[in-house]
């Protein structure tokens, strides 16, 4: 029996109207860690943030930003 797989990204924003969704991405990933860095790592609400940026953003990036994050270097606002 094949279980169905269900697919899912960020729902739509209309701070992002266009089809360029680096911006989307980026604000989604900030506010994850905003959301941990104000309710800590055990809440599950910041938990939808986290899959916003993971559907919207390639893992190259996640991974230079936490890169950045840990070495104090990151550009964005957290």
């Amino acid at each position: 029996m094949l279980s169905q797989i269900e697919l899912k990204t960020a729902p739509v924003d209309f701070r992002f109207p266009t089809t360029n969704q680096t911006r989307h991405c980026f604000t989604r990933y900030i506010e994850f860690h905003r959301c941990v860095a104000a309710k800590g790592e055990e809440s599950n609400e910041c938990e939808r943030f986290a899959k916003y940026y993971r559907s919207l953003c390639p893992g190259e990036w996640i991974e230079r930003w936490d890169e950045q994050r840990e070495n104090g270097s990151f550009p964005g606002p957290l």
